[in-house]
């Protein structure tokens, strides 16, 4: 029993030692200022979706104002920075994300008082009139939220430390993955709390917890606070990252940016909002610039994620390490390889006659040729269409005939696992 133990930790330790690694050494590999905004705004968004997922994916809390605390906290934090420029308030910049978690607190106190008191459709429902009041304040109210230039401010700020003055990007970066290590470490030892195991008994079997003695709202709300100090910080850090803030960081958009992508990481897996929040930066700062239809290939992709992996991302590839460890992994990758393939080829004709179509729409202007993945498609011509077309059924068609052939070595696979399983267990 204690060498699991100690291995167990080893591989912990391991795990956070790699994550501490890649924070620190990214920045060398990618030093563009493009990569290190990048970056910035990635650690930024694991925060965020953190916290939104201590709501969603371990508390069963499905709220549509999660961008209330990162808003309000990114506003607060404004201020305090500009308290700072002013000398009105003796605070180090490297601070200012705290007075922002602390201002995502506050707010998550008052406000999670009225939205945890009921739980399921009627929670959602509360957080999005919230939300939906935030953002109306917003811009009735320009002495806090600025109107609709915003707040902002200059991080260059108070007296430098050891030369650090956080204008160059990078060393805004540092701060940030510092911020980023610490908040996903101690939002990851929540989950091995009593309070943490209590909130995840909540979301399973609330009245179960009511019958031994538990008061589940207080629980919801406990945790609502919890989540909202953290949502705060990420608000504080895009702060200083951007040296503005808007009314948009309040809004809808945002609060359901951070569901569809937790949901696309896996919200059943601590380590999936991590990988959602890093595809949120993707899309929104390099998928958006290479198509006008990245909103349409975005709903179509959590379409298909609800439809086939409601776990996300992380359940398929804890799936795919539970079959490894099992040693048949091996027998899959030609199967893998054929979906690949097919998946390519139909998304390739699909994708051609959505940029086509939009081209159309948007573009006629500019002629009828369309480049497309160095192809050049001409939009008025049938046969472009037909071709297209034939490419997208034919792809489609033979990736449906692997999939099913996927199925039944799937279940084949998992059947052996399970007979290795019970052979294990038995004496």
């Amino acid at each position: 029993m204690r060498a699991s133990t100690s291995s167990f930790n080893a591989g912990r330790w391991l795990i956070w030692s790699l994550f501490a690694v890649v924070l620190l050494g990214v920045p060398l590999v990618f030093t563009s200022s493009l990569s290190i905004t990048i970056l910035s705004q990635m650690g930024i968004a694991i925060i965020a979706c953190l916290s939104y997922n201590m709501l969603l994916g371990q508390g069963g809390m499905l709220s549509f104002g999660h961008a209330v605390y990162t808003g309000l906290g990114a506003f607060l934090a404004m201020h305090a920075l500009n308290s700072i420029s002013g000398g009105s308030l003796a605070l180090p910049v490297s601070l200012v994300p705290l007075a922002g978690g602390v201002a995502g607190m506050g707010f998550a106190v008052v406000f999670g008082y009225v939205t945890t008191r009921k739980a399921g459709t009627t929670f959602a429902m509360i957080t999005m009139g919230l939300g939906e009041l935030v953002f109306a304040m917003s811009l009735m109210i320009p002495e806090f939220f600025g109107g609709e230039g915003g707040v902002s401010g200059n991080r260059i700020a108070g007296q430098p430390f050891m030369g650090i003055t956080f204008g160059p990007p990078i060393q805004v970066y540092y701060l940030i993955a510092l911020y980023t290590f610490l908040a996903v470490a101690a939002m990851f030892a929540f989950t091995r709390t009593p309070l943490g195991r209590m909130l995840n008994a909540v979301r399973d079997n609330p009245e179960r917890v009511e019958f031994v003695g538990y008061n589940t709202q207080r629980i919801r709300y406990t945790a609502f606070i919890i989540a909202g100090f953290f949502a705060g910080i990420s608000g504080g850090l895009g702060a200083l990252n951007f040296e503005i803030v808007t009314a948009e960081v309040v809004g809808a958009a945002r609060s359901g940016a951070y569901l569809l992508f937790t949901f696309l990481g896996g919200a059943t897996f601590f380590f999936g909002p991590i990988i959602g929040a890093i595809l949120m930066v993707l899309a929104f700062v390099l998928f958006s610039e290479f198509t006008k239809a990245w909103l349409l290939y975005l709903g179509l992709i959590f379409m298909f994620m609800v439809m086939y992996a409601p776990g996300g991302i992380a359940s398929l590839v804890m799936m795919n390490l539970r079959v490894a460890s099992f040693g048949k992994l091996r027998q899959l990758w030609l199967v893998y390889l054929a979906l690949t393939l097919t998946a390519l080829l139909g998304l390739g004709g699909a994708v051609a006659l959505v940029e086509m179509v939009y081209h159309l729409q948007n573009s006629s202007a500019e002629g009828t040729v369309l480049q497309f993945m160095r192809l050049s498609l001409d939009v008025g011509s049938w046969k472009t269409w037909l071709m297209c077309a034939v490419l997208a059924l034919t792809g489609l068609g033979l990736f449906e005939l692997c999939r099913r052939r996927f199925s039944l070595h799937w279940e084949r696979i998992q059947e052996e696992i399970e007979q290795l399983i019970q052979h294990r267990g038995q004496p």
